[in-house]
């Protein structure tokens, strides 16, 4: 049979409870996207084999696809397995070489099996038991009048590389089609005036798909293309990004497809063979600790300057006393001399400063407002600054973050 829809179902009061982040929606749905397989709708059930049973029942009569995780374990309370058994009419039966599989895992720590663990090598009558190599709740696929349930266990430790291995593959001989995307990352225009260049293609375009998320200080378009092959679903990818970067929105594209901006950040520098020191002032030391969070960062990251106070930024920078006097440390001129003394005094070929004002009450002696930011940048041929005006309505961390985004984005906008 060939799948196009399914549905997701986690069981787990402590999900509903809020006790537990629920990730493994986010991973299968991008797992099903690559496949092809539209996700119609998710939902989530508590330990309630009533509520489970209905839940399953209305899920197998809109979907070609059913995907459980959770509620795979040896307690009275994981019925998962005994649920979908029965909506689908199947007997429950015992899998002697899992049962095996799982005193051997306990034996592996010098424990013996308590005897309700023999529980979860009862499967349903037809099914495929998935081996679990990191738990002792084996997964299930079952194929069933023309319907695929799957049942992994809830631990995203265990769900993933199981899927990964054994359930991935399976579908993929399922599906007739692949979704191939790509995501325009951008900074410096916000979601409505994205929207207002885009709109007309947003609505006009079914396949590729063009659709618009926010995100903290930037955004994001992901173009994406159901087809037969991976090669048609590039080709299409490829010219709705060519539009995209045509329309007026394309001068404000750092990337695509990158993971987040602080590994965009080193690898870039990596790439050229540059090196880079910072300078911080409002952002408390919050844009270098972003950049070493990325691994191989010592490589091209030379460190850096937390001046939070102006004796500090004319002590450590060599920031002129007459600047600070003049325009306040909160300014362009104080952002550039802050940026050229880190890049001198650390020899690298570029560097970033930020100085600004996050709030909640401004300094009076800045004449600034919250979410003011100057961000200065220094390399060895010049020098500038950027000026980033925050909604004063955000909060401190917002515009620490929001900020050091944007210093980031100058870093790639200079290794381009």
């Amino acid at each position: 049979m060939k799948i196009k829809n399914a549905e997701i179902l986690c069981v787990g009061t402590e999900l509903l409870l809020g006790e537990v982040i629920n990730t493994n929606v986010a991973y299968l749905g991008k797992a099903l996207a690559r496949l092809g397989i539209s996700v119609y709708h998710t939902s989530v059930v508590g330990d309630n084999q009533a509520r489970l049973r209905e839940a399953v029942t209305a899920a197998l009569k809109n979907a070609d696809l059913l995907i459980l995780s959770g509620g795979l374990g040896p307690t009275y309370d994981d019925l998962t397995k005994e649920t979908v058994a029965e909506v689908l009419g199947l007997p429950m039966v015992r899998d002697e070489a899992i049962l095996r599989e799982i005193e051997e895992y306990f034996a592996s720590s010098g424990r013996i099996m308590p005897p309700n663990n023999a529980k979860q090598a009862d499967i349903p009558l037809g099914a495929i038991a998935l081996k679990n190599r990191t738990g002792t709740a084996p997964g299930i696929f079952v194929e069933h009048n023309n319907k695929v349930v799957v049942l992994l266990p809830g631990p995203p430790f265990e769900l993933c590389p199981m899927f990964d291995e054994f359930v991935f593959p399976r579908l993929r001989d399922m599906s007739d089609k692949i979704l191939i995307s790509h995501n325009i990352h951008i900074m410096g225009m916000g979601e409505s005036e994205v929207e207002m260049h885009l709109l007309d293609l947003m609505k006009t375009s079914v396949n590729p798909s063009l659709a618009p998320y926010a995100k903290e200080g930037e955004m994001r378009l992901r173009v994406g293309a159901l087809a037969s092959s991976e090669a048609d679903g590039e080709a299409m990818c490829q010219e709705m990004i060519k539009k995209v970067k045509a329309s007026p929105v394309g001068e404000y594209i750092y990337a695509l497809d990158a993971e987040y901006i602080e590994k965009l950040v080193v690898e870039k520098l990596k790439e050229k063979k540059s090196t880079l020191s910072v300078a911080e002032s409002c952002t408390g030391g919050y844009l270098g600790k972003r950049i070493t969070d990325i691994a191989g960062a010592s490589n091209v990251f030379a460190g850096g300057f937390i001046t939070y106070s102006n004796k500090a930024k004319i002590d450590l920078l060599g920031v002129n006393p007459k600047t600070l006097e003049l325009h306040s440390a909160v300014s362009s001129e104080v952002a550039i001399e802050m940026a050229v003394g880190a890049r001198e005094r650390l020899d690298t070929d570029i560097a970033v400063s930020i100085t600004g004002e996050a709030g909640p009450n401004p300094d009076p002696t800045t004449n600034k407002d919250v979410g003011t930011v100057f961000i200065g940048v220094a390399t060895r041929d010049t020098s500038y600054s950027v000026k980033l005006t925050v909604s004063r309505q955000r909060d401190r961390e917002y515009i620490r973050k929001v900020a050091t985004s944007r210093a980031m984005r100058e870093i790639v906008k200079i290794l381009a």
